[in-house]
């Protein structure tokens, strides 16, 4: 690291500081804290919750796939298209769930079955939550110790202290001062701002990339695989242990049937102006991440190249040695990547990746932060009490919690000895708490027929196998069927069993789902998206399209889907072919040159410019909307009578204008 590369890592910091510092003047409400007061637009949202995923970590998690199973994965990830796009479009779960007007998921199971359930599923969401991003800080400082290659220790008043321990804390420190000021107003303008500028550095990167390896070297430690464990040949990829064709295919079935149900980002989920908003939101979000998607491949098979290419030896030795000094394997596979990185990159390209870094573990972190603290406060304090906090005392609270959050992970991180894959790990601390939740809120928005008690069991249910896939791992982890992925999914498929069976035994009338849904005679009056000159086609209807969506919704989408779609033909033809009359292997290198490399940089630069422009006009948007917003200090997540208590109470609702005071 250079000047120059210094120059850009301090990018962020300003970023964080500046929107931090402004946005604060703008969160006078529970409401504004937690979901932004329902103010956020499309692009504001695509952009702020793919940040979610540009952390340290998600790079780390990344390299260790592609490391293991290169392109052949991404064959069978096609599978989940028609699936996940459908889902996406017709707003499956996220379009209701936004209609209930709930700050946070339990207090949507407030709403739909008992305070019991919202209590049990806020204690059992916190601490799955908060288990789940445990390794994270650890893990992304671990990443930038090595890629800025910092000496791995320290000593501090004569004690040795690992270096990576002391930049978590710096940067959850600069996390909470995200978290803090402005909730989530601050960090969905910190991580679109940041957004933005990352769809222009990863440019810069796949350009660099590509001028410094050719394909034919790439292809050259690509194919160099034995047989069963080729990177590029998804039907000769027997060998592979974890990431592989079950894995997809247990994956998405975990996916669809967790729909929104984690709650690390939880504040997106209720922070769109309208449910279709947030509908177009997540549609965008598909599109940004086929342009995303170009910078992690590269990087990955690039580091992999590097280290593995005789062209690349004499550079490589140096970082050879480092990745060697991990006994553990699984240190040392998450750290190999960084660590070619930091050797291969040239000087100012090192600073971009790095400033890219910094900014997905500000944003990312600061987003787990508000999530987990926030579902304490809001699902486990504010059903106990009696009376509602004050607006002033309920803000602190909850400042207060997500600094407990905070220091849980600095404690976490420091101590805890990772044995397992990164995925896996999330994906089996992710279904203590989704293992049951899934069907709790599925049944919950589209059966009048659930009841509290089918909630409890689900969620007691896919806990419970769920911790004890966690307890056989520790003693059984050799084995060959015993991975997170496979433990999250037969959890969910017994708890959707359990949550059916015992609804029906304990039915007594059905759930009025117009009122909680704010249909019909309780229809809320919110802004909505103009309608549409005609109803959908019956495709669009089968996709999920319905009259709210204009001529450049149906188009966005539409395209979306076609597109996608293509590559599920490509998918399905392929591996008819391929099981009559395989391809030669210079056939899938030439596919996946074309379709992992060249068509996700193309979407690179298209999204980098259209997402731009969007992002740009809903940061402007959301202040006009927060200006002219009326301050509802009732709308704080407290339910009564299976109503929200902003609903029973309307004349308390505060005159138009917003005070200058800020609580």
């Amino acid at each position: 690291m250079n000047l120059l590369d210094w120059l850009l890592v301090f990018l962020p910091f300003v970023i964080v500081l500046t929107v931090g510092l402004y946005a604060r003047n703008h969160v006078k409400s529970v409401a504004d804290f937690m979901s932004g007061n329902r103010s956020a637009g499309r692009y504001l949202l695509a952009i702020a919750s793919g940040e979610l995923q540009t952390g340290a970590v998600v790079f780390a998690a990344s390299f260790e796939v592609i490391s293991r199973a290169g392109f052949a994965m991404g064959w069978w990830g096609w599978i989940s298209t028609p699936i996940l796009l459908i889902v996406g479009i017709s707003g499956f779960v996220t379009y209701r769930y936004r209609e209930t007007r709930a700050l946070t998921l339990a207090q949507f199971f407030e709403i739909r079955y008992n305070k019991s359930v919202r209590l049990f599923t806020g204690v059992l969401g916190f601490i799955a939550g908060i288990l789940n991003f445990g390794i994270i800080p650890a893990v992304g400082a671990r990443f930038l110790v090595y890629f800025l290659e910092l000496p791995t220790s320290v000593s501090v008043l004569s004690h040795t202290v690992p270096t990576y321990v002391i930049l978590m804390g710096v940067f959850l420190s600069i996390t909470l001062f995200v978290a803090l000021t402005g909730g989530l107003v601050t960090i969905i303008l910190t991580n679109c701002l940041e957004g933005i500028i990352s769809q222009i550095f990863y440019l810069i990167i796949i350009f660099t990339l590509i001028r410094i390896f050719p394909w034919e070297h790439i292809n050259a430690v690509l194919v160099d695989r034995a047989p069963g464990h080729s990177m590029l040949n998804p039907f000769d990829t027997s060998g592979v242990k974890d990431f592989n064709i079950w894995y997809v295919l247990m994956s998405i079935s975990v996916i669809v049937y967790g729909t929104m149900a984690w709650q690390n980002s939880g504040g997106y989920n209720s922070a769109a102006f309208s449910p279709h908003e947030g509908r177009m939101g997540v549609i965008l979000g598909r599109w940004r991440e086929m342009g995303k998607g170009a910078v992690v491949t590269l990087l990955g098979v690039c580091a992999f190249t590097f280290l593995n290419h005789h062209d690349y030896a004499a550079q490589a030795s140096l970082a050879q040695e480092s990745i060697h000094q991990f006994s553990d394997f699984h240190i040392q596979s998450q750290m190999q990547a960084p660590i070619a990185l930091a050797h291969l990159l040239p000087t100012g390209v090192r600073g971009v990746l790095c400033a890219i870094l910094l900014m997905g573990i500000f944003g990312g972190d600061a987003t787990h932060l508000h999530s987990w603290g926030g579902i304490f406060v809001q699902d486990v304090l504010v059903p106990l009490r009696r009376k509602p906090f004050a607006p002033r005392q309920h803000l602190w609270i909850l400042r207060l919690a997500i600094i407990g959050v905070a220091l849980f992970a600095f404690l976490f991180g420091s101590l805890f000895q990772q044995t397992d894959y990164i995925l896996m790990w999330w994906a089996v601390t992710q279904a203590i708490y989704v293992g049951g939740a899934g069907a709790a809120i599925i049944g919950g928005l589209y059966w009048k027929k659930g009841t509290s008690s089918g909630a409890c069991a689900a969620l007691i249910t896919g806990s419970a196998l769920s911790v004890g896939g966690i307890v056989a791992q520790k003693f059984y982890g050799s084995h060959p069927f015993l991975n997170g992925i496979q433990i999250s999914f037969f959890a969910s498929l017994i708890a959707v069993a359990v949550y059916i069976i015992v609804s029906l035994l304990t039915h007594k009338e059905d759930f009025n789902m117009d009122r909680m849904l704010h249909r019909g005679a309780y229809a809320a009056k919110e802004p909505t998206a103009p309608a549409a000159s005609k109803g959908p086609g019956l495709l669009g209807r089968l996709i999920g399209l319905d009259h709210n969506f204009t001529f450049t919704d149906k188009l966005i989408a539409g395209i979306l889907f076609t597109w996608s779609m293509l590559f599920f033909c490509i998918f399905v033809v392929g591996t008819i072919w391929n099981t009559i009359a395989p391809w030669p292997i210079s056939v899938w290198s030439t596919f996946w040159h074309v379709v992992g490399i060249a068509l996700p940089i193309f979407f690179a630069i298209v999204t980098g410019i259209w997402f731009t422009w969007g992002g740009v006009k809903d940061i402007r948007d959301i202040f006009r909307r927060l200006n002219r917003e009326r301050i509802n200090h009732l709308d704080d997540g407290t339910v009564v009578n299976n109503q929200n208590l902003d609903e029973n109470i309307a004349e308390h609702v505060s005159k138009p204008s917003r005070p200058a005071e800020r609580v």
